[in-house]
């Protein structure tokens, strides 16, 4: 089955809005020749203070090539919440995906499977989509758990949710030793670990939303790696970090992607 990969820049904690305007304005200067059926599917996700401007400039430029991710949200829709924000919030902001589990909201924040369970289907249910994260420790990789608690991670994530739920959303693989250490899962692996996530969404839904979910790796991707992991049978994309703070890297690693069948 062919599934469009996508290409998405977590930008962390990072860039003020003139920053942020100038690096989305450096990824539309690439894109923006290009169809879409030449393209991936191509993600930034800016913190909330940045969201506005991406948005604004997005909606002056009239192309839908560059989609719009939040970098966590809340469950609920409103309340006294103190520094959260919501799915509709970031949906009237201008959002199409929004990212959660990610290991440094997991191992800072204390969140927990359920608490991103609950995120999954707040975002669906208020017409987002979630890119749901996921990913072992060095320890727990070095102890030989690394399947057994991803899975485990896979399985309280999607729980609840419909068929066709799981197959419109996005899962990250992400190694926890990988993330911003410049050290990178060899494709082969992350590769084996990807299909045996694959094989856990088939289990707790069905064979078709399996094969339709699209499942990235994240951990240290750049452009000398991105073309080796989509010529891989089951790595749909990167998840993108510190190499997506520059639109001359991201835009490299949107060139590279596309050099594999998109």
């Amino acid at each position: 089955m062919s599934r469009k990969p996508i290409i998405a820049g977590n930008w962390k904690m990072n860039l003020l809005q003139d920053e942020g305007r100038e690096l989305f304005e450096g990824i539309k200067s690439l894109v923006s020749g290009l169809s879409e059926s030449q393209l991936p599917e191509i993600v930034v996700a800016p913190t909330f203070t940045t969201i506005g401007v991406v948005s604004a400039a997005k909606a002056s430029w009239g192309s839908d090539k560059i989609k719009i991710a939040g970098q966590n949200c809340h469950w609920e829709s409103s309340g006294a919440y103190t520094g959260e924000i919501s799915v509709e919030m970031l949906k009237d902001a201008g959002c199409d995906y929004v990212i959660i589990g990610h290991s440094e909201r997991r191992q800072y924040f204390s969140e927990t499977d359920e608490m991103i369970n609950k995120k999954a289907k707040a975002i669906l249910a208020g017409g987002l989509l979630p890119i749901i994260c996921c990913g072992e420790t060095l320890e727990q990789r070095e102890a030989g758990v690394t399947d057994e608690h991803i899975a485990s991670q896979i399985r309280a994530a999607l729980k609840g949710l419909t068929n066709e739920e799981i197959a419109k959303s996005v899962i990250a693989y992400e190694p926890i030793w990988a993330i911003g250490t410049g050290k990178t899962c060899d494709s082969v692996e992350a590769n084996r670990v990807i299909a045996m996530i694959r094989r856990v969404v088939k289990e707790v839904s069905s064979e078709e939303a399996g094969n339709a979910i699209r499942i990235l790796y994240g951990g240290s991707v750049k452009p000398s790696t991105i073309e080796e992991q989509l010529s891989q049978s089951d790595i749909d994309g990167g998840l993108i970090g510190g190499a997506s703070l520059k639109a001359d890297s991201f835009n490299e690693i949107i060139t590279n992607s596309m050099k594999v069948a998109v």
